[in-house]
């Protein structure tokens, strides 16, 4: 006997296995079900580059454990994940959305998905994603293009959008992305879904391939606040294997779901950041401004403080921070030389080859950046202005009492593929916000806010203090249960 799919949570998961209305196996084959029906064929998503067809034998030892103990195995006992191709899985092919990469198999786990696994997470499968996460778009040399579930004809949204398109499409219990300069937020405003950026180094990424290594932060992509909250707590943690892991040490060991409190923005300071508003003389940006605006005025009905703030300089410092062009070849050679199964090991090499797709302009551009980030001229001015890019946004925060900072995820909503593919908007010209916590080191969450007229999602983005996830994710979680604008896509019905 199972259950239906649709929107499922870990919790409900949970109830239905210790009740005996399911199993895990009946779980992995569902999910199979529907991404052979709606990934493979109907309307192709294609979110999905590689499906573990060892996950039924893996439910089937969780379920014959729990036949046994009467107990589940952990914390996400029989829970299918979809893991970005970013993150090695050790047996099952991992090439980091690029042709050029096509048959790697790695012998280990990145230490993510290791910690998933040893809670009773089942790895379901690897999703889509632009080559070496270069795209906010759905392009990718190896696996073609991602469609968005809600109208195919738009982009899900990069890097993280076969992540985003397969959990918004309900391939899997919950997911998990990588976010170097918005890639879990900006396609989880794109799918309906809540994405969280963690402050760097919260999360391992060890065996995950980088972009700009100081600022990468893997992190859940989910369908609830709730699910995130569950899923940050296994991968969060110190790792020896990556340094920048102190920061879950200065964290310390948080329960995340337990500090979820549905009025928690009773009383707190939110903070509008109306300068990352788009024009209101743009159509596209008028839609996602008055859903902005609704949004707001959910959180000031459930109790918030709403003030307007600035921040001096704002577009200097996003393009001042910026350190891809410097720093992203050394990383991504690091990282592949460092393999010694690894096909090709320099990125200038696979671009020489036209190893990727061409609708990626950033990784030509990244090609030629130095081999030594610190050989160029300006390197530590621009590495050190993140610092004072932070410390303006805390300064700014601080002087009305800020928990959070909103603003939309991305000015307009999803693009349409007719649009990209004409050129229209590029990784260099796409309005998002979701540089600024990325390159400011801190924290911030994209919650869904409804939709277009269009039917198609919008994001808000709630930016919180460095460390304070805990916090931002309650606060996510009051404005998602006063909202409830989470809903599956109407063309991807339940299988019966």
């Amino acid at each position: 006997m199972t259950i239906a799919l649709e929107e499922i949570t870990i919790a409900d998961i949970h109830a239905a296995i210790i009740s005996g209305k399911t199993t895990a196996s009946d779980i992995v084959r569902g999910y199979a079900a529907r991404i052979e029906a709606y990934d493979r064929n109907g309307p192709a998503l294609n979110s999905i580059v590689t499906f573990n067809d060892a996950a039924l034998q893996a439910a089937k030892r969780l379920d014959a454990q729990f036949t046994s103990s009467g107990e589940l195995s952990g914390p996400l006992h029989g829970i299918p994940v979809a893991i970005k191709d970013q993150a090695e899985t050790a047996g099952l092919m991992t090439t980091f959305g690029s042709i050029a990469l096509d048959g790697y198999v790695p012998k280990n786990d990145a230490t993510a998905v290791r910690k998933l696994r040893d809670a009773g997470a089942i790895i379901l499968a690897k999703t889509a994603m632009p080559d070496f996460a270069t795209s906010w778009f759905g392009y990718s040399s190896k696996a073609g293009v991602t469609k968005n579930p809600y109208d195919p004809n738009h982009d899900p949204g990069g890097s993280s959008g076969g992540t985003g398109a397969a959990i918004a499409a309900n391939f899997a219990t919950v997911g998990i992305g990588e976010d170097t300069g918005g890639s879990i937020r900006l396609p989880s405003s794109f799918d309906n879904l809540v994405g969280i950026k963690v402050t760097p180094g919260l999360i391992s990424r060890a065996g995950m391939s980088p972009l700009v290594v100081f600022q990468d932060s893997a992190g859940p992509m989910c369908r609830t606040v709730e699910d995130a909250a569950r899923v940050l707590n296994i991968v969060a943690g110190y790792d020896s294997a990556d340094p920048f892991t102190a920061t879950a040490v200065i964290s310390g060991e948080i329960d995340y779901v337990a500090g979820l409190d549905k009025d928690a923005l009773r009383g707190r300071v939110i903070a509008v950041l109306r300068s990352a508003f788009g024009k209101s003389t743009d159509p596209l940006a008028a839609n996602v401004n008055e859903l902005i605006e609704n949004a707001i005025k959910v959180m000031k009905d459930a109790g918030a403080d709403i003030v307007d703030i600035d921040i001096p300089d704002l577009d200097h410092y996003v393009e001042f921070t910026s350190l891809y062009m410097t720093h992203s070849r050394h990383d991504i050679d690091t990282f592949l030389g460092a393999r010694p199964d690894m096909p090709m090991k320099k990125l200038k090499d696979i671009v020489d080859a036209g190893k990727f797709h061409p609708s990626i302009e950033l990784l030509p551009e990244l090609a030629q950046g130095p081999e030594v980030p610190t050989s160029q001229a300006d390197y530590y001015e621009r590495y050190t202005a993140r610092e004072t890019f932070q410390r303006l946004i805390i300064n700014q925060m601080a002087k009305v009492n800020a928990s959070a900072i909103v603003f939309p995820t991305t000015n307009i909503p999803s693009p349409a593929r007719v649009d990209l593919d004409a050129g229209k908007w590029g990784t260099f010209t796409f309005p998002t916000n979701t540089l600024i916590a990325a390159q400011s080191w801190m924290p911030a969450v994209s919650v869904p806010a409804g939709f277009t007229e269009k039917g198609l999602p919008v994001g808000v983005e709630m930016l919180g203090l460095p460390y304070g996830e805990a916090d931002l994710l309650s606060l996510a979680y009051a404005f998602e249960q006063a909202t409830h604008h989470r809903r599956p896509s109407a063309i991807l019905p339940e299988l019966l």
